[in-house]
């Protein structure tokens, strides 16, 4: 009996007194400065409990590389924070819970022992909360309603002046036993809460000397839905109805001018480091009529959030930054919502996107689909690229979250008669990542149809993977010549040793064939150096070739290599576009050439892509890496010819 106790007692003093509550939905950004702050409290008998409601970032991985004592994963289908709340404190064992935001940062090592402290002086109190403030990425608006609402001055909320906030909160677990968060509220659970137990004589007190950093990085839109969402909650609680419109408008004026005359000397406004005096009176006014026109829809709309979509819409926050290009030469790296997805679709996580022709032809309006009607602006280009399975729609099997994936650019139908017919390219409903009907990968995620998904080996350089694309459309073309090339070693001339044109080289000559490639460029003749394929410069010894790759687009060239090239010779033309030019067919009929054009590629040839990826030397692929941001400087970069590729890294784990 004596064991028993000790083991019982031993039990009771392993046991946390606080568990520290944080909910998370793709927090990556903000996630480590916070574990970091927690990390340096003074006051260490805590646990820290995330629970996470489907992030498809590195919200999870960063949890658990800072060692959280408990990860618990609930479907964003079934989020409300309230709900998110209840998970996360019932896999506690802290006598206190504490509570705050995933994009929330401590200011000091002292934050939750003077967040705690009132529960363990205060047998009446049933909830604490902390003080509030902005950081420079802060709304100037937002800043000002953190300084009113949370001030430097200790209080006891009233019934009808709420203002405790799970951002930064704590409370008894043994209150929370007896009446948990109510999972049914789109938010202000925290207010329910504590109205009900003030209105039964418990202590609801707010601490200033708990202090939090809060981090909204949001677009105007999602300012916009915070507000709805938050008018929802109120009015479902009862706390403001349509009959408190008035009011409110007139608040909001009062604290327009406010803020407009605190802009003049903002003090300690954080945001006043970001914004010169000029731009802070028009983001208050934006601010104010968002935060109003999301107030006033939420306590006016019939049925509020009512479906499933209605829900998630309001409660998440799906950024993603993207490069869009709006028209010729208009382009311009904006933060977008990631559209829902469908049955068989999967998100991805873009590792890498390479730059290609056809985004600056898309930029520059001159691609042929944007002139005949079968492309329209605004797209997000990028068909290149490399990156990791993120989450995966309905109907989903072959594919889990982190595999890493490439897609194929050509997606078509896949039930018209040229589909199944395997003429692919000709299928009239065909889309095309990131060049037709279909947003690409210049952005932090893509959404993919399952089926035109491949993975790639865990092993591979995921910057190397984002060549599959490009070494597909090599493969695809030279499959097409495969009656010639399977019948023993060719010499074959490439022409043009750019990105494509330098693919092509390496595989034939991986193939053992004798490779010539052509060039202007000095500098990507020379990348030939020590490598087996010679090189030269002019066309004068086309007549020596079996076999003549042409990728420059370039008419002239193209006019040299059906004219100069002997009889019996094979041309593949990979270049793209021709220009018209008068032509007679009596080259190619008289001296028995085969003239065989190839785009795009199959789902086999990027299967044999990456068979092959791993066999090429391409580092010279890899030499000049970028940052998604900087798009127009890799734009003009890869224009120059002075490197063989522009790599864009866009997530951050994948960079080497």
């Amino acid at each position: 009996m004596k064991a028993l106790r000790q083991a019982a007692s031993e039990i009771i003093r392993s046991m946390p007194e606080t568990s520290v509550i944080v909910r998370t939905f793709n927090e990556e950004k903000h996630l480590p400065a916070l574990f970091a702050a927690l990390d340096r409290q003074a006051y260490r008998d805590f646990e820290v409990i995330l629970v996470d409601s489907g992030s498809y970032d590195r919200t999870r991985d960063i949890a658990t590389e800072w060692g959280v004592h408990k990860l618990i994963r609930i479907s964003s289908h079934d989020f409300t924070f309230g709900y998110s709340l209840n998970k996360g404190i019932e896999a506690g064992s802290g006598r206190f819970i504490a509570m705050c935001s995933a994009h929330t940062v401590p200011v000091d090592g002292d934050w939750l022992e003077n967040l705690v402290r009132p529960l363990r002086d205060n047998d009446d109190v049933a909830m604490v909360y902390g003080r509030q403030v902005g950081v420079a990425s802060s709304k100037f608006a937002e800043a000002e309603d953190f300084e009113r609402v949370f001030g430097p001055t200790p209080r006891e909320d009233r019934k009808g002046s709420f203002a405790v906030n799970n951002a930064n909160s704590a409370m008894p677990r043994r209150l929370w036993e007896i009446t948990p968060f109510d999972d049914a509220l789109p938010g202000l659970e925290d207010i329910a809460l504590a109205q009900y137990w003030v209105e039964r004589s418990w202590r609801v007190l707010y601490e200033p000397s708990a202090v939090l950093s809060h981090i909204h990085e949001e677009t105007w839109p999602q300012v916009q839905r915070r507000y709805y969402r938050e008018a929802v909650a109120a009015r479902r609680s009862s706390v403001i109805g349509r009959r408190h419109i008035p009011a409110i408008l007139a608040k909001e004026s009062g604290r327009t001018i406010a803020d407009c005359l605190q802009a003049l000397a903002p003090k300690d406004n954080p945001a006043a480091q970001r914004l010169p005096l000029a731009a802070r009176w028009p983001e208050i006014l934006r601010f104010r009529i968002r935060k109003t026109l999301g107030t006033i829809r939420g306590l006016i709309e019939p049925h509020p959030m009512e479906t499933q979509e209605e829900r998630e819409q309001a409660l998440f926050n799906r950024m993603n930054r993207v490069v869009q290009v709006k028209g010729p030469g208009k382009v311009a790296l904006e933060v977008v919502d990631i559209p829902d997805l469908k049955p068989g679709d999967v998100l991805i996580r873009v590792a890498h996107v390479a730059v290609c022709a056809t985004d600056l032809e898309i930029r520059d309006g001159t691609l042929g689909f944007y002139h005949n009607g079968m492309a329209d602006f605004p797209i997000v280009p990028g068909h290149e690229f490399s990156g990791r399975v993120a989450a995966v729609g309905v109907a989903v099997e072959d594919f889990a979250e982190g595999e890493p994936v490439v897609a194929e650019c050509i997606q078509s139908c896949g039930t018209c008669d040229e589909c199944r017919a395997g003429n692919f390219i000709g299928c009239a409903d065909r889309s095309e990542l990131g060049v037709m009907r279909r947003d690409g990968a210049y952005g932090d995620y893509v959404v993919v149809p399952s089926r035109f998904l491949h993975k790639v080996p865990d092993g591979m350089d995921l910057r190397r993977a984002a060549l599959t694309e490009p070494l597909a459309v090599v493969h695809k073309g030279l499959r097409r010549l495969s009656t010639v090339l399977d019948d023993g070693p060719k010499n074959c001339a490439v022409i043009g040793s750019g990105p494509l044109g330098h693919l092509c080289s390496k595989a034939l000559a991986g193939r053992g064939h004798k490779v010539t490639a052509f060039d202007r460029n000095p500098k990507r003749r020379a990348l030939f150096d020590g490598t087996g394929i010679a090189t030269a410069e002019d066309l004068s010894s086309l007549r020596d070739y079996q076999v003549i790759v042409e990728i420059t687009g370039d008419p002239e060239v193209l006019d040299r290599a059906l004219h100069d090239s002997p009889a019996n010779c094979s041309l593949l033309l990979l270049g793209l576009p021709y220009g018209k030019r008068a032509f007679s067919f009596e080259a190619v009929a008289a001296y028995d050439k085969t003239v065989t054009g190839s785009v795009g590629s199959t789902a086999e040839d990027f299967e044999a892509a990456i068979a092959l990826l791993p066999d090429l030397d391409l580092d010279e692929y890899f030499k000049c890496p970028m940052a998604l941001a900087d798009f127009e400087a890799a734009w003009k970069t890869s224009q120059t010819g002075e490197v063989l590729k522009v790599i864009l890294d866009v997530a951050s784990e994948d960079r080497s």
